[in-house]
């Protein structure tokens, strides 16, 4: 038997074995997240393709079966994330060793998804970093992931108003350069806002701030087959304040398109200021050739959308003027938005016309009433279109005001004498609106009417002759709408 004196060495332990290399791919499989991972999928689409994110979630998560509670939280942090951008960039790189420009595209969305839970929702922070980090992991490897969490963690640190007042400029020096920072608004646009409101820096605080919240869902019941009551009864909505025919929805009521009367034909999905601004158009009185003062008797039946994609506000008019046995003629450049009419206006007395605005073949004068819904900026409905205000450049607008004085020039010339055309864009930019408006009536010699007349019960119109809708005042987009007419 042999043994070991007092002091001698004693025996090595048997070798273990190394713990295997760290693999580049996930170290667990992800936990299930249908939300967060169509949220993250989408804000690639907007990035990669220059998509819609109000065309393209919808969709997804339908095709994927996503509904109830995961269905409102993708909508929510999708259409959050994408809003509040250029505030989440500025905070993701003061909390980043290198600059965004370096950082992968991918990884960068799934900053953005997190930074906007941790700012701008009550997830718990644990809960924001973990999810993004894990979805990251999944798809790019651990590396990035590390990368994604340790930025993640340094936001965590502070909440969205610590971090404005340490990156926002000086409200002192720059008051607009603060309020678009801290309402996640490009400098330009904020700018925009306050020379269209008179540069007053607490009406431009309340617009911006109405600018950067989610808005209600707004319906139109369809004149002559659903009522505005039976449309709110029906969808559990509340009756509009100012269109005769609109209901409001909550926000995070689910997807619109899914309601029944929606479905049917006997409701579509608008904005109550899209609704008002075709409604003007049809209580601006008409003249005749030898007397003045109200409709011209049974001739006022033809008339014209001169821009309708995608439809909306062609589908009203259509189901007005169909009640008095007239017609409208609707007309669209683009083969898929002049589909899109065809299907919003059907069963109504709509012809559609795939043309340009500019270049048809209707004879001068062959119009009643016609509807100029130009294209512009969007700069009136950034709520509904969370993407656009970063995609939009200061640039865009000298090349839409020349299209919007041609169409309202063309417009005019079509409209018959005595006639009445609504000039509609849905922006507040001074450029695309007065602008617009004051250059064609000089060369033109229209008269101008006095727009507010046709918005009844609405307050809060300014000086006139022409409407500016707000949302921090009507609750509606920003619509401009100007009326005019052309002499007898």
């Amino acid at each position: 038997m042999t043994g070991h004196s007092r002091g001698a060495s004693k025996p090595s332990r048997p070798q273990r074995p190394h713990p295997p290399r760290r693999r580049t791919g996930p170290t667990r499989p992800p936990v299930e997240d249908p939300a967060r991972l169509a949220a993250l999928e989408t804000l690639r689409a907007v990035r990669q393709r220059d998509a819609y994110a109000n065309l393209v979630l919808p969709q997804m998560l339908r095709d994927r079966r996503i509904t109830g509670r995961d269905a409102a939280l993708a909508t929510e942090l999708t259409y959050g994330s994408a809003r509040a951008q250029g505030l989440l960039d500025a905070v993701i790189e003061a909390c980043s060793d290198r600059p965004l420009s370096e950082v992968d595209g991918s990884a960068l969305d799934a900053l953005r998804l997190g930074a906007y839970q941790l700012l701008r929702t009550r997830i718990p922070a644990h809960a924001a970093v973990a999810s993004t980090v894990d979805l990251v992991r999944a798809e790019l490897g651990s590396g990035i992931a590390g990368f994604v969490n340790a930025v993640l963690r340094r936001v965590a640190e502070q909440d969205e108003a610590a971090w404005v007042d340490e990156l926002a400029p000086d409200p002192d020096t720059d008051p607009i350069g603060n309020l678009a920072f801290t309402h996640a608004h490009p400098r330009w646009i904020a700018q925009a806002f306050a020379e269209a409101l008179g540069s007053r820096e607490e009406s431009l605080k309340r617009a911006l701030e109405a600018d950067d919240a989610r808005p209600a869902v707004h319906l139109v019941a369809r004149p002559g087959e659903v009522s505005a009551d039976e449309l709110a009864a029906i969808t559990g909505g509340d009756v509009a304040p100012y269109s005769p025919y609109g209901v409001h929805l909550e926000a995070g009521a689910g997807d619109p398109g899914d309601l029944e009367p929606v479905r049917e034909h006997l409701a579509n999905v608008q904005d109550e200021g899209s609704q008002l601004c075709a409604l003007a158009l049809t209580r601006a009185p008409l003249l005749s050739g030898d007397e003045e003062g109200g409709d011209n008797g049974g001739t006022d039946d033809r008339w014209l959308d001169l821009c309708a994609g995608p439809g909306g506000k062609a589908a009203l008019l259509a189901a007005l003027v169909g009640i008095e046995g007239g017609e409208l003629i609707a007309v669209e450049k683009a083969p898929h938005r002049a589909e899109l009419v065809r299907k919003l206006t059907s069963g109504l007395p709509v012809t559609v016309h795939v043309a340009d605005g500019l270049e048809t073949d209707f004879v001068e004068g062959a119009f009643d009433r016609v509807l100029v819904d130009a294209p512009c900026t969007g700069l009136g409905a950034l709520r509904r279109r969370p993407e656009a205000r970063w995609r939009r450049q200061p640039a865009d607008v000298g090349t839409l005001t020349k299209l919007q004085r041609e169409l309202l020039t063309e417009a005019l010339r079509l409209v018959r004498p005595g006639g009445v055309v609504a000039y509609v864009v849905c922006s507040p930019h001074l450029s695309e609106t007065v602008g617009v408006v004051t250059d064609v009536a000089r060369r033109t010699e229209v008269e101008v009417l006095d727009a507010r007349e046709f918005f009844p019960g609405v307050p809060d119109l300014g000086e006139g002759p022409h409407v500016q809708l707000w949302p921090h005042l009507h609750g509606t987009d920003a619509m401009f709408c100007a009326v005019l007419r052309r002499p007898v």
